[in-house]
């Protein structure tokens, strides 16, 4: 099975099998059957690409329930330095943060559940990023944690003082004071 726990429960890493020929290669960056064979049965309805520089830091970011958001993201080009940070209360990993290269050339993907908040880094000179939501964005429902919460202690691959960080990011509340409705279902 393709899909690899990591300790967070219901946070997973994808590692897709690779056909590899004198043509190039080939691979199923998705498919509903073997999620469901891992035991997880997702409805994926928006996918979002965005495309970045070396040094731009996205997050960190998440949308209250009922419009909270499961992702699956991968690296189309370039490295990310994906980071995921559990905010579910009760959750036996709550307030924790993994971290994760992904790559084009690695072509993990990592699956987030709903009630975590998402960020990633740019390692590389451009990286091109895609990731498929199971809910619609929905504006009135976000929320966030700033990059460089002391209590996080979150390692973003380079130095901080290399970031490109926007406005709106780098005003989020620290994980103590930030807005969010997620309890842990075991």
């Amino acid at each position: 099975m393709p899909l690899t726990a990591t300790g967070f429960p219901g946070l997973y890493i994808f590692e897709p099998v690779v056909h590899t020929d004198a043509r190039g290669y080939f691979f199923e960056s998705y498919n509903a059957n073997t999620f469901r064979e891992g035991g997880l049965d997702i409805q994926f309805r928006q996918d979002n690409q965005a495309r970045s520089t070396y040094g731009v830091l996205r997050g960190l970011h998440y949308q209250l329930d009922p419009h909270s958001q499961t992702k699956l993201i991968r690296v189309l080009e370039g490295r990310i330095w994906d980071v995921a940070v559990d905010i579910r209360k009760g959750s036996p990993t709550y307030g924790q943060v993994y971290t994760i290269e992904l790559s084009a050339e690695n072509k993990k993907q990592l699956l987030i559940p709903q009630g975590f908040a998402h960020g990633y880094s740019v390692l590389s000179p451009t990286a091109e990023v895609f990731y498929k939501c199971d809910n619609f964005y929905h504006k009135a429902s976000e929320g966030g944690i700033r990059y460089d919460d002391p209590s996080l202690n979150i390692d973003w691959g380079f130095p901080l003082a290399d970031a490109i960080i926007s406005g709106k990011d780098a005003e989020l509340p620290l994980l103590a004071d930030c807005r969010h409705n997620f309890t842990f279902q075991p």
